[in-house]
């Protein structure tokens, strides 16, 4: 899809996520998830089904959410809510061994914090030291 390779992001968003542009390439055990709105591309995630799940939980069956982004053009019209609303239900529908997803997010990224607790998950208490600083591990428990 060329057009991921056209999403942009702000100066500070770049310092927190990855561009899709990153990932042409899934790696074993990686899971390139685009959403869209309309049949075009809005938005980009990453769900982790590899050994860096351990680095953030001990649970055998978590998967772990990586660099969440949406096209600049395309933001603040509630697509990462939306996305992030309906990852529950994708990950157990799509990953039916998956019953928690875990992911790190920078403690001076507040913007996605409060998205992430709005939709659920839940900080951990756990924390980890990422390229920028401190990471907060946060969780979304799927109930059985």
């Amino acid at each position: 899809m060329d057009i991921l390779n056209s999403f942009e992001l702000t100066k500070e968003q770049v310092q927190f996520t990855s561009l899709p542009s990153n990932y042409k390439e899934a790696s074993e055990g990686q899971h390139r998830i685009v959403f869209l709105c309309d049949g075009e591309p809005v938005g980009f995630f990453l769900l982790h089904s590899t050994e860096r799940v351990k680095e953030y939980s001990d649970n055998p069956q978590a998967m772990l959410l990586t660099s969440l982004s949406i096209n600049q053009a395309k933001q603040g019209r509630g697509y990462a809510k939306q996305a992030m609303l309906l990852l529950r239900k994708f990950a157990a529908d799509e990953f039916p061994d998956c019953n928690e997803i875990v992911l790190a997010v920078n403690h001076k990224n507040i913007a996605a914090q409060k998205l992430y607790e709005k939709v659920g998950f839940e900080d951990t208490g756990r924390r980890k030291i990422g390229p920028i600083g401190e990471q907060y591990i946060m969780n979304l428990i799927f109930a059985d």
